[in-house]
């Protein structure tokens, strides 16, 4: 096992930064974790954390995968509908004794958590990377406050816009996947029956998903097909974020009311984008997890999957190695292969589920 004296700094206290901080802590490491934000930002919406998400937190650790199962619902139902609001496909979803279920679940009560699970010692808020520069055996981060952090490993867990990205494979541009989304959070147990996640199937030019999330709320996410023009090449986040009523108007009544009752503040609109598979996950002592990368279309539901597998390999190989070097590689080896087909499949995927060329392109 790598020396438990090894200084470890994570940048990004989301899901996977968090978890990757409570397994090393376990380990006996000396863990600092990053965050620019001055609190723990738990905010978000709902969240299909498909079994291998569920799995790799309950190897790492029983009780926080226990306390996701009693926050959301277990999924039980896909459902299928054309824009008429016409079922054309419903699957139940069968588990075996014992085997844990994939979730529908509002990101909060999953950081919390993970977050429950990490010592406040670990923790520096309000702590923003400015830049990293290393050494022979070592690394230092500096931030803008201007404090310095300097250890053996420094993991970049920041997500799609990651600062730590930079500093492992420059340059790397964000590829927009043609959609502006809308996701909100509504009080609602009748829509979308225990455990159901429903699809209305992309067509003219929109697409929504509806989910129960457990405890009397239903999450859905509303995207349309649209080029981004001028300023809005490349942002996140678009300058008019009102849901326009023409494309709205393309769902059935029903799905429509759902959203029409969302409380404004309990929305949220971005662009959305992936990257391209980089062609390392490493650089010397600093080494890239979770969406920071390889952030991905949410068409098969493994981001957050992704980052907990991460981590959790990242914990293992700690302990089955000697020297930080060579557990670097091994983990780039191991992982490389399985998030680049994660990344391949789900653009493949978001591409070919009737949305045209001329806007995903």
């Amino acid at each position: 096992m790598i020396s438990s004296s090894c200084r470890i700094g994570i940048i990004g206290a989301g899901t996977t930064g968090a978890y990757l901080a409570s397994l090393l802590d376990q380990q006996g490491f000396q863990i600092t974790l990053f965050e620019k934000s001055p609190y723990p930002r738990t905010d978000g919406c709902g969240i299909l954390l498909v079994q291998a998400g569920m799995e790799a937190l309950n190897q790492g650790n029983a009780q926080i995968c226990k306390a996701i199962i009693n926050a959301g619902s277990a999924v039980k139902r896909f459902e299928f509908r054309n824009l008429r609001g016409d079922v054309f496909s419903s699957e139940a979803v069968q588990y075996c004794e014992d085997e844990l279920p994939g979730m529908l679940v509002h990101r909060k009560p999953i950081l919390e958590a993970i977050l429950e699970t990490v010592p406040s010692t670990c923790f520096h808020f309000g702590a923003e990377l400015e830049s990293v520069t290393q050494h022979s055996g070592g690394v230092i981060a500096h931030f803008k406050d201007g404090q310095t952090w300097e250890g053996d490993l420094l993991i970049g867990a920041d997500g799609i816009v990651s600062k730590v990205r930079q500093f492992v494979v420059p340059g790397v541009n964000l590829c927009y996947l043609g959609d502006l989304v809308w996701r909100g959070i509504v009080d609602d147990n009748t829509f979308c029956p225990d455990g159901t996640f429903l699809v209305y199937a992309r067509g003219r030019g929109i697409y929504a998903n509806f989910f129960d999330i457990g405890n009397g709320r239903t999450h859905w996410g509303f995207f349309i097909e649209q080029q981004q023009l001028g300023i809005e090449k490349g942002a996140l986040l678009p300058q008019d974020d009102a849901i326009p009523s023409k494309e709205l108007a393309k769902l059935p009544d029903d799905a429509r009311a759902i959203i029409e009752a969302t409380l404004p503040e309990a929305i949220v609109s971005r662009y959305s984008y992936d990257i391209d598979p980089l062609p390392q996950l490493y650089n010397g002592r600093i080494l890239l997890m979770g969406d920071a990368a390889h952030a991905k279309s949410p068409s098969r539901a493994r981001g957050m999957t992704s980052g907990f597998e991460d981590a959790l390999t990242l914990s293992r190989l700690l302990a089955s190695n000697t020297d930080i070097d060579e557990m670097l590689a091994a983990f780039q080896l191991e992982r490389m292969p399985i998030v680049h087909e994660y990344q391949r499949t789900s653009r493949e995927i978001s591409r070919k589920i009737g949305r045209s060329q001329k806007q995903a392109a």
